[in-house]
């Protein structure tokens, strides 16, 4: 067997045939098929033509230069080999916790310089790409997907298989569906492999994504249905009754899509439509800079906003996230626990993950159990864990060394600031640091802690090379480290090809977040001397309750709809599991004051369930005489949110 020795001096590769060479010590990374496997710093040696490694690194610096080996063999024979399977297998069963693609942050800001052609689609681009790389034995035989059901049972596709079932669904959507591009296509599906098939065909067939949760009630989906003009709606059994039950009032929805084999009234069946599908499929000519999926917001001081990303924000952008800071390769496998229906998933289960090739693991669960994702995780091979920091203080609370997470290497939270004792204590009972991330539904990521980078806790890291990210006054003024502010990005001369294009059909809104040269995030933060962004708190009154973001205006709407309510105000309560919950602050109607208050409690509760998503009620309510107002008769939510804090 004959091997390259790639010899990395000053980043400037120095390549030779080695075959007399049999020992040596250096930092070695094992490449094969775009991937990197980085085994830091061991002696190595041959006998037979195998590469043998020391079992424990090297501490120290040495005084020799790294070394890169790469074996000309096919990627099967790669897999098979005992000593080339993955980073893991070298060392006893302890996982090789150095950062596989970051090596340190100046040189990550220096190298990124994306390029974005005029055309760009990430089905045809990525994921075909990759396919064509298993069907030539160049990428590892890691699953592209990888589901296990509520039961246990499983299901595996590779690439060369997600290709061509992604295909027949975009041709059930262009031709039974007869959709075009351009077209809005409502999904709402748990998580189920047709969710993934379904973002690829929407992607295929150039019609614009919008997700949804399963949790929308009626209210919700027809606000979502009417307000983006959706021409399709793609739903399960489970939420075919609520669409039926306002479909009547979304004059735009032409066609309902139902994942299931069983026949319903006014619905085509995708599941036996799939299955007859041709797998030819003509991929559209998309632009980067076509619409490619709208997200909704959650709503602050109105309706939630369509936030409307290109081919190239997420399908391009994403790949910063999925390289650096998950750190994935090919032989990787990543869990993100994110709901279908929030731009979580679109980040940590789709483009993140498949523009480096890596795996992504499913597990339809149908709530988070923190005892049986800890068993997960012990189970399955999966090398690399995204989620909120709710889930890890719940995880925390379990016994963490009666598991042995054999493959799990990294670990990523984003979606709310993670508290540093929870870090300290993951840390100190897996031996694996959590690496924090800030970003927003409008953009991929702002900041962030990459692996091998010092963690300084309680700080969301530094800010991401994909954006010119500062802290500004509110006159769009750079402010000095030190100096709170808020959270921005540079998008004058030229707007990041990642940032979001617009909240469809609502200039107002979209011109609201652009201060002078800047989007401003509605965040507030301080940057310190050594680059780090700390997060201060929203300046938009949002909540954020166990990585899901809450408006404020939506829960107090469903509460005054309520012949008990005057008034209502919402804001955050501190909660020790969930970071923090919903509180209502509510003025009674006199004929109600008399109540008894638990049981209005619980009834007024019950009401905000029925009537909006069931997340979002209440878990905690105050009755009040009154509300504290300005002079103009604006509610001050602040004033009721620093009452509420000051108290934890």
């Amino acid at each position: 067997m004959s091997f390259t020795l790639i010899v990395m001096k000053n980043h400037v590769p120095l390549r030779a045939v080695a075959r007399g060479l049999r020992e040596g010590i250096g930092i070695v990374t094992a490449l094969q098929a775009s991937s990197e496997l980085c085994l830091g710093w061991r002696r190595w040696w041959f006998t037979e033509n195998r590469l043998h490694l020391s079992e424990e690194p090297l501490e120290g610096n040495m005084a020799c230069i790294p070394l890169t080996i790469m074996w000309k063999v096919p990627a099967a024979r790669i897999l098979q080999s005992p000593c080339l399977v993955s980073s893991r297998c070298f060392s006893k069963g302890k996982t090789a916790l150095i950062a596989q693609n970051f090596t340190d942050y100046k040189s990550v800001c220096e190298q990124y310089k994306p390029e974005v052609p005029e055309f760009f689609n990430f089905a045809k681009d990525v994921v075909d790409s990759w396919a064509e790389s298993e069907k030539e034995g160049r990428r590892a035989l890691n699953p592209a997907l990888w589901w296990v059901s509520e039961q246990g049972a499983q299901m595996k596709w590779s690439f060369v298989e997600l290709a061509l079932k992604s295909k027949k669904a975009a041709v059930v959507l262009s031709e039974q569906g007869g959709l075009q591009k351009g077209d809005r296509v409502v999904v709402i599906l748990p998580r189920i492999p047709e969710w993934w098939l379904l973002n690829l065909a929407c992607i295929r067939t150039g019609t614009v994504l919008i997700p949804g949760t399963t949790q929308l009630t009626a209210k919700d989906l027809h606000h979502r249905l009417e307000a983006s003009k959706a021409k399709c709606v793609i739903t399960d059994p489970a939420l075919a009754p609520v669409v039926d039950v306002v479909a009547s009032k979304c004059p735009f929805l032409e066609l309902k899509l139902i994942v299931s084999k069983e026949p319903r009234e006014g619905w085509l069946s995708f599941s036996n439509l799939l299955e007859l599908a041709s797998p030819e499929h003509t991929c559209a000519a998309t632009k980067s800079s076509d619409p490619m999926a709208i997200y909704f917001t959650s709503g602050t001081t109105g309706a939630p906003k369509m936030t409307e990303h290109s081919h190239a924000s997420h399908g391009i952008g994403l790949g910063f996230n999925g390289r650096y800071w998950l750190d994935l390769t090919p032989l990787d496998m990543i869990w993100n626990t994110s709901d279908t229906g929030w731009a979580k998933s679109a980040w940590s289960s789709v483009f993140a993950p498949w523009s480096q090739g890596a795996g992504v693991f499913v597990h339809n669960a149908p709530r988070f159990d923190p005892k049986l994702v800890l068993e997960m995780l012990s189970k399955f091979p999966i090398t690399t864990f995204c989620s909120a920091p709710t889930a890890y203080r719940m995880l925390v609370q379990h016994n963490l060394k009666s598991y042995k997470f054999q493959n799990l290497k990294h670990c990523v939270s984003a979606g709310e600031p993670i508290n540093p004792e929870v870090m300290e204590q993951w840390k100190a009972e897996t031996g694996l640091d959590i690496y924090e991330g800030y970003g927003q539904t409008e953009t991929v990521l702002v900041c962030g802690t990459f692996k091998d980078m010092k963690i300084k806790p309680g700080s969301m890291g530094k800010p991401s090379p994909v954006y010119d990210t500062q802290i500004i006054d509110e006159n769009g003024n750079i402010l000095p480290p030190g100096k709170e502010g808020d959270i921005a990005l540079r998008i004058k001369p030229t707007r990041p090809f990642c940032l979001f294009t617009q909240y469809t059909d609502d200039l107002e809104r979209t011109a609201s977040t652009v201060r002078g040269d800047f989007y401003i995030t509605g965040d507030r933060g301080i940057q310190d001397d050594d680059g780090y962004i700390w997060f201060i708190g929203r300046g938009d009154d949002v909540i954020n309750s166990s990585g899901y973001r809450i408006g404020p205006f939506e829960v107090e709407n469903a509460l005054i709809e309520h012949d008990a309510v005057v008034e209502a105000a919402v804001v955050s309560s501190p909660d020790p599991t969930r970071g923090e919950v919903v509180k209502a602050f509510v003025v009674l109607a006199p004929e109600y004051t008399s109540h008894d208050p638990e049981a209005l409690i619980k009834e007024l509760q019950d009401y905000v369930k029925m009537v909006t998503a069931p997340y979002k009620y209440p878990r905690k309510m105050e009755f009040v005489p009154h509300l504290p107002k300005t002079i103009s008769g604006k509610i001050r939510r602040n004033e009721l949110r620093k009452k509420e804090w000051g108290q934890a």
